[in-house]
């Protein structure tokens, strides 16, 4: 079958190619440690090839659009932020065009600022939440999560992406584990510890945790000590402490009760675990968002049509 469109989604160590065919189906896709940080010395053409070459010469005239880091200042070309709120025109009408030497062009994607007080981005999930509207009630409000690094919770109504958050919860996690005194008394688990982890949430969740997650963490440490956590039980401890803080701070803005959730399978399902036991019911989890993003935005563009 032939290919209507190539999406990429070019990250910070991973890019992700899709030979995407009619209605936005995926025909092939591949994954490559080619990310924006793996690029030597701008040769991000070279990269393009590397991943889809074969694609682009069986077709040369084929529309290729990307999304992610490759539109940020250290990326093949810079993408300037579309300004929230933002609705998938817009977005579309920010695209950056880059040149390819057998005379195709790349667009890039942009991502979103949320300017003010203390100014929010992304870049790249803009395209998920784009995916995960087309299977969303349109005027209907809902929260997209995004767990991951950074995690974001983008607040959409209408179609249109009102405001988002970013929690670091992944990032600290790891620095907590593997810089801090809480990593040496860890032992990684194959299993996962579901009672200990459990426990963190449950900590986070309750009056106990109030004070925040700078004052909860140590606890990993003292439970230890004490021999109520055994060393294998306290990573999925710190895991369920730092993630259920964050789904405190989500029930403390009065977050939409209805979520979907994006992204990884074993990540998203500890999110839905935390959302459950903070009294969420309604949660679901969605698939290909940015596959089904990459095209809804080249068709909002006119790179393709249906």
């Amino acid at each position: 079958m032939q290919a209507r469109l190539i999406g990429l989604d070019w990250g910070t160590s991973t890019l992700r190619a899709y030979r995407i065919g009619d209605n936005g189906e995926v025909l092939e896709a591949r994954e490559l440690p080619l990310g924006i940080m793996q690029v030597a010395d701008q040769r991000f053409e070279q990269a393009l090839d590397t991943a889809c070459g074969d694609w682009r010469t069986a077709q040369p005239d084929v529309p290729l659009i990307a999304c992610g880091m490759v539109g940020s200042a250290q990326g093949w070309r810079e993408a300037p932020y579309c300004p929230a709120p933002a609705t998938q025109q817009d977005i579309a009408r920010h695209l950056v065009t880059v040149p390819l030497a057998n005379g195709n062009r790349l667009q890039i994607i942009p991502g979103v600022l949320q300017n003010g007080r203390l100014p929010n981005v992304m870049r790249g999930e803009e395209t998920q939440v784009v995916g995960v509207l087309d299977t969303l009630a349109p005027v209907q409000p809902v929260l997209i999560g995004l767990p991951g690094t950074h995690s974001k919770w983008v607040r959409v109504e209408e179609g249109c992406i009102r405001h988002f958050d970013t929690f670091m919860t992944g990032e600290l996690y790891a620095a907590a584990c593997a810089h801090t005194i809480l990593g040496r008394t860890q032992q990684p688990s194959d299993q996962f510890q579901a009672a200990a982890f459990d426990r963190g949430l449950d900590v986070a969740l309750s009056s106990e945790g109030a004070l925040g997650p700078l004052a909860t963490v140590f606890s990993t440490r003292t439970l230890g000590l004490t021999g109520a956590l055994r060393a294998d039980e306290q990573p999925d401890y710190l895991s369920g402490l730092m993630i259920g803080h964050e789904v405190a701070a989500l029930r403390a803005i009065r977050a939409p009760s209805s979520i979907v959730l994006v992204g990884n399978g074993a990540l998203c399902q500890r999110y839905q675990r935390a959302l459950e036991r903070a009294g969420v019911s309604r949660i679901q989890t969605a698939h290909q968002a940015t596959e089904r993003g990459l095209w809804l935005l080249a068709l909002a563009a006119g790179l393709v049509h249906p």
